[in-house]
């Protein structure tokens, strides 16, 4: 007879498991493989792409090696921090440029307020806020500190909060532009929990949006919200794929795993491939214990063969995006004229691109690297439609999007961009890359790991269930990890605890 899932859990809690599989090589992926090594398992990884590394890879534009997808990390925490300091990184550890990103509405630029998160304002006097909202929209904006805590306190996406304290105009002008660069989706359909952890809680200690936003912008250690790493975020994915060889992970790139078994014999995992030449199942890796790290569609996929009720926790639809990069040779743009990038409005009929980063005057380690007068600009398309479908642009050859770009990078930028200006360019397209967490996201993570949890020595990560961002993915990553090896008895030597 075959044992239940409870009954098996029994079993591999009785002794400490010396195996664990990891499906998936993004940065949850490796980041939950060194701390299965480190706690002394023998790990196998297995990714279906040819790298690993996931949205934080590299590639090649205009001889340099540039970010092809997470540029910088949140300090918010120092979960990242201390990842980037047992590896061996901490001295290539650097900040952005204080310039901060303007916005482009539909009446032209604006420059950025830097005092809320989200877009949201944190000081309502700016002498920016009336030019960028109108009279009336700083007006309604101002009520916010008038209107009681409870007002908006209920509301469970950021549109809806945003609104009924501020109205309709923040919403439009300044937060949209924010989610839409980020997260690819308008702020009526993100979670606020999700993306602003902590938010409703402030504004219910504060008394008002605007102090809550400031409060939480604040607690950012010394101003900075971001950081990144000279040669940029791809390092961290190579020197996690160096010290994963050097432990002695199994590592196997370009695997699409057909389904997940297990194997009685030993009371493990097993992932396997349908081979095209000889059509039979074959297992390529195993593990006593399971790290589900895969994107969200094939986690689910995956998972529900092993488990049919969580079938119908599949997540929404991950939005496309498609960045174009542009090494251009233009000495007008010396002067950052825009800071270091710009937040499209939604609502801007004569820009397509939803963000634009002027990555060289972003990152002084780039522009050292660049001979004078040469820049480098990094446009992202990709808004989700009121459909939910992909944006037209996505359907553009990579030429025809190289070509968008440089109009829109002129017309951001206020300088213009000719054809021979161009040295080189790059278009990287990412189906699986954000998540996209609507209402109620929290509690379909929570019914998601309610489930796994039934199955024997599993658990699941990644962005999808963590949210955006390498610091909630590092984190909640090395905490279900933690939690994985602790219920299974692996809690024995410093490295079990996370260290170096």
């Amino acid at each position: 007879m075959t044992p239940t899932p409870d009954q098996q859990e029994s079993a591999t809690t009785t002794r400490r498991p010396r195996s664990a599989l990891v499906v998936g090589g993004g940065i949850a992926g490796l980041v939950a493989a060194r701390d299965l090594a480190m706690a002394g398992l023998r790990v196998s990884l297995v990714e279906s792409r040819p790298q690993f590394g996931g949205a934080v890879g590299s590639h090649m534009v205009g001889g340099m090696v540039l970010d092809s997808g997470a540029e910088s990390f949140a300090t918010r925490t120092d979960v990242v921090a201390r990842l980037i300091e047992e590896l061996g990184l901490a001295d290539r550890i650097c900040l952005p440029a204080q310039d901060g990103s303007w916005l482009y509405l539909a009446d032209g630029p604006r420059p950025g307020g830097r005092s809320g998160v989200l877009g949201i304002p944190g000081d309502l006097d700016s002498s920016e806020l009336r030019k960028t909202l109108g009279s009336y929209g700083r007006w309604r904006a101002r009520q916010d500190l008038r209107r009681p805590a409870r007002i908006g306190a209920t509301a469970t996406t950021v549109g809806d909060l945003v609104r009924a304290r501020m109205g309709s105009a923040v919403v439009e002008k300044l937060v949209a532009p924010f989610t839409l660069g980020v997260y690819s989706a308008h702020p009526k359909d993100l979670d606020v929990d999700s993306v602003a952890p902590g938010l409703r809680e402030a504004l219910r200690e504060k008394g008002s949006l605007s102090a809550a936003a400031s409060s939480l912008r604040e607690a950012t250690r010394a101003g900075q919200n971001v950081a990144g790493l000279r040669g940029g975020m791809n390092v961290l994915t190579e020197a996690l794929v160096k010290d994963l060889a050097a432990r002695g992970v199994k590592l196997v790139a370009g695997y699409d795993v057909l389904a997940l078994d297990r194997d009685p014999r030993r009371e493990g995992w097993i992932v396997l491939q349908r081979e095209p030449r000889v059509g039979d199942k074959t297992a390529i890796a195993r593990g006593e214990l399971l790290v589900m790290a895969a994107d969200g569609s094939s986690a689910v996929r995956l998972l529900s063969g092993m488990d049919r009720e969580l079938s119908h926790l599949q997540p929404d639809p991950s939005p496309k995006v498609a960045l174009a990069t542009l090494v251009v040779d233009r000495p007008g743009l010396n002067e950052a004229p825009r800071g270091t990038g710009v937040l499209v409005a939604p609502n801007a009929q004569d820009v397509r691109a939803k963000a634009l980063t002027h990555a060289s005057a972003k990152w002084q380690w780039i522009a050292e690297a660049l001979p004078a007068g040469r820049h480098v600009l990094r446009l992202s398309y990709g808004r989700a439609t009121s459909d939910g479908g992909a944006s037209p642009e996505l359907a553009l050859t990579d030429e025809q999007l190289v070509t968008l770009a440089m109009r829109d990078a002129s017309t951001l930028l206020g300088v213009r961009l000719e054809p021979g200006d161009l040295v080189d360019a790059d278009v990287v397209r990412w189906e699986q890359a954000l998540s996209r967490p609507s209402a109620g996201h929290p509690q379909r993570v929570a019914d998601l790991r309610e489930g796994v949890s039934r199955l024997p020595g599993a658990v699941a990560v990644g962005a999808w269930l963590a949210g955006t961002g390498l610091a909630s993915v590092v984190e909640d990553t090395r905490a279900q990890v933690a939690g994985l090896l602790s219920r299974h008895g692996v809690t024995d030597g410093p490295e079990a605890q996370g260290g170096p």
